[in-house]
């Protein structure tokens, strides 16, 4: 009898040291020894010494077999039979080990503290787009599963003729985490961040998937299923690796341009490297969307909305791009045109989560409070955000009682209590206390958050939950310090 147990799926994925000795019978010890002196084939997703581990059934078993069988401490006892259940070709994507021990040092990043598990949900990400629409969940939306002669259509950039070809198998790897990327979900982004890692482990040359991999970390963030301190340097360190390894790669520079901003802060780094990204392929959908939204932070609209139509022009199918056109409106002083183009969308993707996101804003900032309540309940069921939809029903508690004042103090005590925890950022809380009248209060909540070099302050020169603070100068010096222009 075999000590390997039975699998009955031919190819199934073992997600931790445990999983992987239960299925050789053997300690976790043991199988940590084997895969440092006997080349066990265990891949590392990216992010550093405590990258979570995972292993293929196909290849453990296909390891095991290739053992020389009086090897002293090899594998499962000698006199043990394979087990027959195991296809030896399940896992034809996957088979370089050694290559998918790299994966980590080739974006590793630097040590951080998380909060807990990166799947687990994390208020103040979620609260993103609640806080102001700006740091958005950008997308082209194209499902890029097609050829490789198809990639300007969808929005990507073309080969250069002297690129070096990639691994076929690698090309096909990426081309799927692309389609879960796109799908836009926690669990979706994390097949994708698996096909990246499987991509770079047949090709660690290969680019592209050093992309997808930095894609992937921004927008976890952004869905709270990681800490921006843990997502934002493994997608720093991802693009820079992918710049590295292909310069004339637009997807490349337009990632960097990304993490640049909303990380290191560096708002004329990142201007270049959005600007060098459009320069390499005009036709990349998401240069020009993500330069949009970096210019509607920065204040500079009129450009903003150059950058968002020519994305609209590109990919006319993306409600991402849409959406975040209505967010453009919204800060050009146009906000019932803003309103009418979301509830387009809503029409026709009523699941849209951004688009109840950005209508309750707009009706927040607006004062229109039950359109705001039932935007923003619709928004927490689709996210399935605990937290947020206990915001929403002190809200709507605190309206049925006392009107608009009574329901932003009832939100301004959960968020409090949230930022207590540790699973807030203090941005949020400095919003609604400004809504409030509380501007000293709110100034020290937004000077916490710059203290923590917090990602959603980037926001504070368009926000206009923040405007009665303009003319503080307190205010003022914390716009200065973080280094967007100047108040007009």
């Amino acid at each position: 009898m075999s000590t390997v147990h039975e699998v009955k799926t031919p190819n199934q994925r073992l997600d931790s040291w445990k999983e992987i000795a239960a299925f050789f019978d053997r300690d976790e010890r043991t199988v940590k020894r084997w895969e440092k002196e006997r080349s066990l084939p265990v891949h590392r997703l990216p992010g550093g010494a405590r990258a979570r581990v995972f292993a293929f059934t196909g290849e453990l078993s296909r390891w095991m077999h290739s053992l020389d069988p009086s090897a002293e401490g090899a594998g499962p006892g000698n006199s043990d039979s394979p087990d027959a259940s195991l296809d030896p070709n399940a896992n034809s994507q996957v088979t370089e080990p050694a290559a998918a021990r790299n994966v980590a040092n080739d974006v590793a990043a630097p040590p951080v503290n998380s909060r807990g598990p990166w799947r687990a949900v994390v208020a103040g990400a979620l609260l993103l787009v609640f806080g102001t629409g700006l740091i958005v969940v950008i997308s082209h939306r194209r499902h890029v599963l097609a050829a490789v002669d198809e990639r300007s259509s969808a929005g990507l950039p073309a080969r250069t003729p002297d690129a070096r070809p990639a691994d076929p198998a690698a090309q096909a790897l990426y081309l799927k985490g692309r389609y879960f990327w796109n799908r836009r979900t926690p669990a979706d982004l994390t097949k994708a961040l698996d096909f990246f890692t499987q991509a770079i482990v047949r090709d660690p040359n290969y680019a592209q998937p050093y992309v997808g991999l930095a894609d992937c970390y921004n927008l976890l963030r952004e869905f709270a299923a990681m800490p921006s301190e843990e997502a934002f340097p493994r997608a720093l360190a991802a693009a820079k690796k992918a710049v590295e390894l292909d310069d004339s790669s637009a997807e490349a520079h337009a990632s960097l341009a990304f993490v640049m901003f909303y990380w290191n802060w560096d708002i004329a780094g990142a201007e270049r490297e959005f600007r060098r990204a459009i320069e390499l392929n005009p036709s990349y959908v998401a240069a020009h969307h993500w330069y949009a939204t970096y210019l509607m932070v920065l204040g500079r609209l009129p450009e903003a909305m150059k950058e968002i139509e020519r994305a609209q022009e590109l990919d006319p199918a993306s409600t991402a791009i849409l959406a975040d056109k209505a967010l453009v409106l919204f800060h050009m002083d146009r906000p019932e045109e803003a309103a009418a183009l979301l509830k387009q969308i809503e029409a026709g993707q009523p699941a849209f989560f951004s688009t109840h996101k950005y209508l309750s804003y707009i009706y927040l900032s607006k004062r229109d409070y039950p359109n705001y309540l039932a935007e923003a309940a619709e928004a927490a069921r689709l996210s399935q955000d605990n937290q947020e939809m206990a915001i929403v029903r002190s809200a709507e508690q605190g309206f049925k009682a006392g009107g608009g004042p009574e329901m932003l103090q009832n939100i301004l005590q959960v968020q409090k209590k949230f930022y207590a925890e540790g699973q807030l950022s203090p941005y949020f809380v400095a919003r609604t206390s400004a809504r409030l009248g509380q501007n000293e209060e709110a100034l020290r909540y937004l000077q916490d958050s710059y203290q923590k070099h917090d990602s959603f302050l980037l926001s504070l020169r368009a926000d206009e939950a923040l405007v009665s603070l303009h003319n503080h100068p307190s205010f003022q010096k914390l716009v200065a310090q973080i280094g967007l222009p100047p108040l007009p």
